[in-house]
């Protein structure tokens, strides 16, 4: 089986939207979506458990917002999978590409990252500044990890690659600490075009940026006191 993680906070616009394109690009899988929800006050947990009526949406709800990356590891402990996927829901991960990391993993690749900085990769209607600051980020992170989209949050992973790994839960950038720590032989960048959100609001901000710079910070010491695996 596959688990989607999605984590969520105030998606109740988008989630139905994002199942109707992912059970489609699902059918010859077998399959569960596990929204991890942080106390939404839009409802979202409520959309989710009716969206499980009809399709393999199960809810994990949490009593507040304590941060995207902590909503991921919740949501791996909680997923049957033996390979685990991680997207947004607010559709800027295309849930078509979901199969194409999916039959990379199947080839005998550990983990498979959705990029936006490799051939037939792209972003859409970002504004200058958040690209560059985009950039940054990646060339910052492609120091310590051997992919070019080092901040990517879209990838599939073998659970038995996370076996013993302990992941921190720092910020956003979840992707980044899975590349850094898995015990991953192969890791395989695959393309795809982001899209900016057209429903609800971007959580990035200044705050996001410097957990970043503090989790960039964690993963140097750890490499450089062997402690990354």
């Amino acid at each position: 089986m596959d688990s989607v993680i999605v984590p969520t906070y105030n998606e109740a616009a988008s989630l139905p939207l994002l199942v109707e394109r992912l059970a489609p690009a699902m059918r010859d899988r077998e399959w569960e979506l596990v929204v991890v929800d942080d106390g939404s006050p839009d409802g979202t947990a409520d959309v989710a458990e009716k969206l499980g009526a009809t399709h393999p949406v199960r809810v994990l709800r949490r009593a507040g917002k304590a941060g995207l990356a902590s909503a991921v590891i919740a949501g791996m402990k909680e997923a049957r999978g033996d390979v685990l996927v991680v997207m947004d829901a607010d559709l800027s991960h295309p849930p078509e590409i979901v199969p194409d990391l999916l039959a990379v993993i199947d080839a005998g690749v550990d983990l498979a990252v959705g990029s936006r900085y490799v051939s037939g990769g792209a972003t859409m209607d970002w504004p200058l500044r958040r690209r560059i600051v985009s950039r940054v980020a990646c060339i910052l992170g492609n120091t310590l990890v051997p992919v070019r989209d080092a901040t990517s949050g879209f990838f599939a992973v073998r659970r038995s690659a996370l076996d013993g790994v302990r992941l921190n839960a720092i910020g956003f950038k979840i992707g980044f600490e899975v590349i850094a720590r898995a015990r991953a032989h192969r890791i395989v960048e695959v393309p795809y075009t982001f899209r900016d959100r057209e429903l609800g609001a971007s959580k990035f901000g200044r705050r996001e940026i410097g957990q970043y710079l503090l989790q960039l910070g964690i993963v140097a010491r750890d490499k450089v006191t062997g402690r990354l695996r």
